[in-house]
């Protein structure tokens, strides 16, 4: 028997989400969401809770928007509320075969999304050029799916073997040179060009190719989904303090709502999202 076979086989999930505008922008452009549902029902999720991971799939994401005036908040719920009436029907239509065919569910929302915020973009001068980010969890028994564009970010922390893992690859030339060992994470944090995205929903980019995956999880393994600001205050091996604190510290209640205060206190200047999903 493998060791996969003998890794604990969690039951439930336990999810907890917080987003602020942060100390200088007037608006959050950030959304997120959380989703349950089966072939016949979609519960939307509250911003913290915990249920049975057994019979039912949940869907989280976070989205960040852009553009000008409130074309970027615009554009970050054009994208939440699209994954909740898309993905639920792509599920109930395609619920035999789930495991071989999620890359072209996923593939097929994100262009759908896309779609969405290009002819919205072009039927209203205040949405011309409106943009988003889009970083995805499916949880199905046993194995999460997800999909990605963007700079808003997903988060491992294997139970076995500890640390943190990044899934999603940030879609700038700047994360490119830090993933192929150009320059160190300091270097890639304080960039000028940080930011500029070479990908995103809407807009002008007229191909989505979402980066797409999958992990089989275990009881006590911990995902993290978050928009660019949160990292802008936190390192990676500050999330990780985070997430797994020392038992002496005590549970978190509310891990990410603790995430974001803590990037708000060393950063601050962009709008801040986290959402922190636990296995048990």
């Amino acid at each position: 028997m493998d060791s996969q076979s003998q890794a604990p086989v969690p039951q439930h999930l336990k999810w907890s989400g917080e987003t602020d505008r942060g100390k200088i922008r007037s608006n959050n452009e950030d959304a997120f969401l959380g989703l349950q549902f089966d072939a016949k029902e979609v519960h939307h999720l509250g911003k913290v809770g915990e249920a049975s991971i057994t019979n039912t799939d949940f869907v989280f994401a976070v989205s960040d928007g852009m553009g000008g005036a409130k074309a970027g908040e615009h554009a970050s719920r054009i994208a939440i509320e699209r994954i909740m009436t898309l993905l639920p029907r792509s599920f109930q239509q395609s619920a035999v075969g789930l495991a071989g065919g999620f890359e072209d569910v996923l593939t097929e929302l994100f262009n759908q999304i896309h779609g969405a915020l290009m002819y919205v973009g072009s039927s209203y001068q205040e949405c011309a050029g409106m943009e988003a980010t889009l970083s995805l969890c499916w949880f199905t028994p046993r194995w999460m799916y997800f999909a990605h564009i963007g700079d808003s970010r997903i988060y491992y922390l294997p139970t076995r073997g500890g640390g943190i893992k990044r899934l999603s690859e940030d879609d700038t030339h700047v994360d490119w040179l830090f993933r192929n060992g150009k320059i160190n994470e300091r270097e890639a944090r304080s960039h000028p060009r940080r930011n500029v995205l070479q990908k995103a929903l809407g807009g002008d980019n007229q191909f989505v190719d979402p980066q797409l995956g999958a992990v089989a999880y275990e009881a006590g393994d911990i995902f993290l989904l978050c928009s660019d600001g949160l990292v802008e205050g936190l390192y990676d091996d500050h999330l990780l303090e985070l997430l797994r604190p020392p038992e002496s510290a005590g549970a978190r209640v509310n891990p990410a709502r603790r995430l974001v205060e803590e990037s708000l206190e060393k950063d601050g200047r962009d709008n801040t999202t986290a959402l922190v999903i636990q296995m048990e």
